[in-house]
């Protein structure tokens, strides 16, 4: 039974996603590698939500909220900020200038060297990091829940290498011959799918709990360890402990919105679901729309952790990530778990699927047709891109099973790599859009300074501060920097922003009161959380 509901609904999405591009050109560079700019508010918000949450979320902050209780919430509620920002000051920006990539933007305010830098260091980020740990805690859970080793009488470890093959050969498929509306489409499904899914998780063994009743689940749950409820961490992120504290409030206040920033409103594979949108209405709509999914998503990837800890105690301590699989197993019926593990594959492939999309894109656009064939016809160009995305895959599959001893769990590895990459994206960009004076040489400086500088600190000296405060400095270093070359160096002509004519550039008329409403939602959910 398990096995056919995870067939009939992976068999359901495939078949939809297909019906729905049979009239659709992907052979145009619009057309593969943006949806043909045809993107509504709802598959935009339900395509983002399935590339943000993947296993790595299911799997990692559920086992840090076992361990470390619920001040991890912060990486979801904070999001819906970072949306608001995307959806009123960055979408319509994109959109008037016609983007296909987030580099575009910076050859267009600074120059092409600057591009490719930024097009090359996307990539390198989305093959070392990124896909790797999707590919890895995907496996995990697989292999938790359906026993694939057993099944197929190898060790563990052989069966998450196969897991990985497999998931990592399918969503290369998806992604090599449907382009980017494939992957919204059957987004979509799977991403509504995973929030149907993911909330029985918790509401299953809640009913467990509270024999039949939900609230008395909830109410023994929490007076099992009412501190773990506590979104206000205590830790302190300088001095002793920082380098191993995991959330300290503080850092809300120093490099996290940087980082939030920085994903939601320029990492390509979020923004390049905005750039297909059919107009700005519908790009806004479905941002904002993902920010009030994202203040709910900590029931999926928050409480199902606090729940295991009423389970299990401490004795997964040392191993918080099977925490989630676990639990799966011991509230799902068996009937249910085909489709939550079609859900999780639909989930590991999105976010796999749109990395290797995005990743293509980068180098197809900004590095193939600017350096090695500049005449190149669009045929040519979406066959680059296809190619692009089987090598890309090939290396994360590679890496994927050496990302297993991740001492603060995986979600926690994959923040602080981030950091290596995001913040100095993020400097150059956010000092194209406010910092007229900072020329081309002056965000080339900058760029590489951030590069060093968080490596030089955070895995060289060892800093006696939290990650998160490192990336707030390097932060303000890399602005500085910026200035000082800038005004040592030749200037740059002053940079105007022109309307492209692609689009409808019409917002949505509810897109400041929909903003209003997000914010005050994630400002009352600390008021509330942060005094239990």
């Amino acid at each position: 039974m398990a096995l056919f509901t995870f067939i009939l609904f992976t068999g359901f999405v495939a078949f939809y996603a297909t019906w729905k591009l049979r009239r659709d050109k992907l052979d145009t560079q619009d057309g593969y590698f943006l949806g043909g700019r045809s993107l509504t508010g709802i598959v935009i918000a339900g395509s983002l939500l399935l590339t943000n949450i993947s296993t790595e979320h299911l799997v990692g902050l559920n086992g840090s909220a076992y361990r470390n209780g619920a001040i991890i919430i912060a990486w979801e509620v904070t999001s819906a900020i970072a949306l608001v920002v995307a959806a009123l000051y960055f979408a319509p920006r994109y959109l008037k200038m016609g983007l296909t990539t987030i580099p575009q933007f910076l050859e267009k305010r600074f120059d092409g060297l600057t591009r490719t830098l930024i097009a090359v260091l996307l990539i390198f980020s989305f093959v070392a990091t990124l896909l790797p740990i999707v590919l890895y805690t995907g496996a995990l859970n697989i292999e938790a829940i359906f026993e694939i080793s057993d099944l197929l009488g190898v060790t563990q470890q052989e069966g998450i290498w196969v897991t990985i093959l497999i998931v990592g050969s399918i969503g290369a498929v998806y992604a090599i011959f449907g382009g980017l509306k494939m992957v919204a489409y059957t987004d979509t499904i799977n991403g509504f799918g995973l929030l149907v899914a993911g909330l029985l998780v918790p509401i299953l063994a809640l009913l467990s709990i509270g024999d039949g009743n939900l609230f008395e689940g909830f109410g023994k749950v929490f007076q099992n360890s009412p501190e773990k409820f506590n979104v206000v961490s205590k830790e302190s992120g300088v001095g002793e402990g920082a380098r191993t504290a995991i959330l300290p409030f503080e850092v809300l206040f120093t490099g996290f919105m940087l980082n939030q920033i920085y994903f939601w409103c320029m990492h390509q594979s979020i923004i390049q679901r905005v750039l297909g949108a059919v107009n700005l209405k519908e790009a806004q709509k479905g941002l904002l729309f993902t920010g009030l999914l994202k203040i709910l998503v900590p029931l999926v990837v928050v409480l199902p952790g606090l729940i295991g800890y009423y389970y299990f105690g401490e004795s997964l301590y040392d191993n918080p990530d099977s925490v989630y699989p676990l639990l799966v197993k011991k509230v799902l019926p068996l009937w249910l778990t085909g489709f939550f593990v079609a859900v999780m594959m639909g989930a590991i492939l999105s976010t796999f699927n749109s990395a290797l999309n995005s990743a293509a894109t980068l180098f197809s656009l900004g590095i193939y047709k600017r350096y090695i064939n500049k005449n190149t016809s669009d045929g040519k160009l979406v066959a680059m891109g296809k190619w692009t995305s089987a090598v890309l895959a090939v290396f994360a599959i590679g890496i994927a099973p050496f990302v297993a001893s991740a001492p603060e769990g995986l979600y926690q590895l994959l923040q602080q790599l981030n950091g290596i990459f995001f913040i100095p994206i993020a400097s150059v960009i956010i000092a194209g859009f406010l910092f007229p004076k900072v020329s081309a040489s002056g965000a080339k400086a900058g760029l590489l300074f951030g590069l060093v500088f968080y490596v030089v600190a955070d895995y060289v000296v060892k800093v006696p501060l939290h990650f998160v405060h490192i990336w707030g400095i390097e932060f303000v270093l890399n602005i500085i920097v910026m200035h000082i070359v800038s005004a040592l160096m030749k200037k740059d002509e002053k940079f105007v922003m022109t309307d492209a004519g692609v689009l409808d550039l019409k917002p949505w008329k509810y897109a400041r009161h929909f903003s209003v409403v997000l914010i005050m939602c994630a400002i009352i959910l600390y008021i509330v959380l942060g005094n239990v």
